[in-house]
């Protein structure tokens, strides 16, 4: 048979025990069937049928033995779905002893995998229907040094499963057109701005790339020369603890490292290096090129995965990690900014970790559902399906989410209605009431309550809390200055933009300048009050955005002005209103400590007296 070609034999028991379960299987045998005309069309199907009323019952030791090791001779695999659980009532405990042992025999003497599933979703993640062949996308030496390499494979261990190619399709051609391909050929032309009706050849193209206003031109051959071309390599950098790389670095696809195969050196150096990195919580951090001429480098870490089967060697699990531009670093308030009154209390703790417990996917003395393994993808699932209405009915419209994959998609029905208490208990702990002007309301309480009023002491993580639900809205309209009318309300917009990173910086700049202009060409303080409530409003947008450096670099500049200048009397009323440094209590970036920002304006007035 064929490299790609694929013979299949569903071996199905349709006795009293399975007739339970009879509909859900003859269901998962028809999307077998239909994924295999899209992905093996030229594989072969067969079906055998267990516990008829013409089949002899009872299967011997020695049968199974001999048709085990008949199977391992010609390179045959076997993987059995076992139904257990509430799937299959009150069921014969002799029988199923009897079958586990059975099964237990081919595992023995034969490549037979056995998987248990207890739902009609774990039975239909179960059946796989595509058989990935494996293939390697390295083959090479794992460089430790320049004086030790181990031979190694690398595969994919998971990737995400995409929809089929969809091409195409013209309904032109003449239905009696036998031989019609209904292909759809695109082609493109680039014409000159000038002269519309003028194409331009490739010869007198060239790719542009924006710099700023301008676009630079480069060609292929600077192009060329610009790439960055390593060699094929995959290097040892250096080993850390497993605590300092965390989950949520991990970027791309899991790969699985393995030794050579048939290079027991090379099994026993990979086995010796996973097992002295699981001993002591370490992993690795890899620098790889896959393959010649890949142009770029990934760095990534190396986990042990230490094999619990003496037949089944160690082996590591790659992950490729960011490096510094992809990092996004989105800082958020603490809740410990915010009053008592609005952090929840013992019993609303409670009735929340109630509701968690409640709808855990692993509790205890039951397996875990949605595994992952055991859970298919709803999305793919419903369009094979469709696909398979309209390769029959053309005009078959989109059929209902099937039960079984709205147990993937949406809640436990069963679940809600047996624990509706606990839901109920959670609801009556916490006061939910609709609020449609809430997007306004935050932002309008602060238009109304001047930002410099004397109203701060004791009421501070309001304030601040309501200072980051206005910045946190979403503006009307995209503002890209502070103008003069509403400087405030233009510097929390630009804050909440979120169409590039550069927003804050600009507006914080923006707010600078505004700030200073206000002190610097004040007529005997007029426009002091005016540049304190601006002062507000950039000191709770610098904590919220974690930038404390550029407003405490801010505030000792324009002291340090005022002090050159004579202009001593606004920074005294920075200090009537408590306007002082951006300490570590109000943002983590900061390195100034609470006694500093109390001892600011004292060592001012003390350089004042000298």
């Amino acid at each position: 048979m064929a490299r790609n070609r694929e013979g299949l034999l569903l071996l199905l028991d349709v006795g009293p025990s399975m007739h339970g379960v009879l509909p859900q299987v003859e269901k998962l045998c028809s999307m077998l069937v239909q994924k295999k005309l899209i992905y093996g069309k030229n594989d072969e199907v067969g079906i055998v049928l267990f516990g008829t009323e013409d089949s002899d019952a009872g299967t011997k030791e020695d049968q199974v033995g001999l048709i085990a090791m008949r199977m391992s001779a010609l390179g045959m695999k076997m993987e059995n779905i076992v139904v257990r659980g509430s799937l299959i009532g009150n069921a014969n405990q002799i029988i199923m002893d009897e079958n586990d042992l059975l099964l237990d025999l081919f595992s023995k003497k034969s490549s037979v995998k056995t998987v248990y599933v207890e739902s009609p979703t774990a039975l239909l993640g179960a059946i796989k229907t595509r058989n990935i062949s494996p293939v390697t996308i390295f083959r090479g030496d794992l460089e430790i040094s320049p004086n030790m390499k181990i031979k190694v494979w690398v595969y994919k261990k998971t990737s995400e499963e995409k929809f089929p190619t969809l091409k195409k399709y013209s309904d032109k051609a003449p239905p009696t057109d036998k031989f019609a391909t209904h292909e759809v050929k695109v082609d493109y032309e680039y014409k000159s701005v000038e002269d519309t009706s003028r194409v331009v050849p490739p010869e007198q193209r060239i790719k542009g790339y924006r710099y700023g206003p301008h676009v630079v031109p480069i060609s292929s051959a600077e192009w060329e020369a610009v790439k960055f071309k390593p060699e094929k390599s995959v290097k040892l950098l250096g080993f850390t603890d497993a605590s300092n790389i965390l989950r949520h670095y991990y970027m791309k696809d899991v790969n699985v490292l393995i030794a050579e195969p048939g290079k027991p050196g090379a099994m026993i150096a990979v086995s010796a290096l996973a097992r002295a990195m699981k001993e002591m919580n370490k992993v690795a951090i890899l620098r790889c090129v896959w393959r010649q001429g890949q142009q770029s480098v990934v760095v990534g870490v190396l986990t042990p995965n230490v094999s619990e089967k003496d037949n089944i060697p160690d082996s590591f699990f790659f992950n490729v990690l960011p490096f510094a531009e992809d990092v996004r670093e989105f800082q958020f308030p603490s809740f410990s900014n915010f009053p008592i009154s609005w952090q929840p209390n013992e019993q609303q703790q409670e009735a929340a970790d109630n509701l968690v417990k409640m709808l855990d996917l692993a509790p205890s003395g039951k397996g875990e559902t949605l595994q992952p393994e055991f859970t298919p993808n709803p999305v793919l699932e419903r369009f094979f399906h469709h696909l398979e209405l309209k390769s029959k009915h053309p005009d078959a419209p989109v059929p209902p989410l099937d039960e079984t994959l709205k147990k993937i998609t949406e809640p436990d029905v069963e679940l809600l209605a047996e624990k509706k208490s606990i839901v109920d208990a959670f609801r009556r702990q916490f006061e939910l009431k609709e609020n449609p002007k809430l997007k306004k309301s935050t932002r309008r309480l602060l238009r109304e309550k001047p930002s410099g009023s004397d109203e701060r002491h004791g009421d501070d993580n309001v304030s601040d809390a309501l200072a980051v639900n206005s910045i946190e809205s979403k503006p009307d309209t995209k503002v890209e200055k502070i103008g003069d009318l509403t400087p405030i309300q233009d510097f929390e917009a630009m804050m909440s933009r979120r169409d590039s990173p550069d927003w804050v910086g600009k507006a914080i700049e923006n707010m600078k300048k505004k700030i200073f202009n206000l002190v610097e060409n004040s007529n005997k303080g007029d426009d002091y009050s005016k540049a304190v409530e601006l002062f507000v409003a950039l000191r709770k947008g610098c904590i919220l955005e974690q930038e404390p450096k550029q407003f405490n670099e801010f505030l000792r500049r324009i002291c340090k002005f005022c002090q050159e200048k004579n202009l001593s009397s606004f920074c005294d009323l920075l200090e009537s209103k408590e306007l002082s440094l951006v300490t570590k209590s109000d943002a983590i970036d900061s390195d100034v400590t609470d006694d500093e920002a109390r001892s600011f304006f004292v060592k001012r007035e003390l350089k004042y007296e000298d």
